[in-house]
């Protein structure tokens, strides 16, 4: 199987669904990288794990409706190629 940009947009695809299907109060509470849980002061530099769940937050507000778009490009080219 080779290396190409269809399996690099499929890939990447994979990934933001996994991101995006995260349950915030699920799992994400149960590691202990739930949004309550991460408080900081004013003033105070973002930490790594803030960083990474503002990062999860923000895919998942501006990713919504372009993932669904993405997958059924996926889906109709998956059943036409095979």
């Amino acid at each position: 199987m080779a290396f190409t940009l269809w399996t690099l947009f499929e890939a990447t695809l994979l990934c933001l669904n996994a991101i995006c299907v995260l349950n915030e109060e699920r799992f994400l509470a149960k590691v202990g990288w739930a949004s309550w849980q991460n408080v900081q002061g004013f003033g105070e530099p973002p930490t790594p794990k803030s960083q990474i769940l503002n990062l999860i937050r923000s895919i998942r507000t501006v990713m919504r409706v372009p993932l669904i778009f993405f997958n059924i490009l996926t889906l109709v080219m998956k059943l036409i190629f095979g």
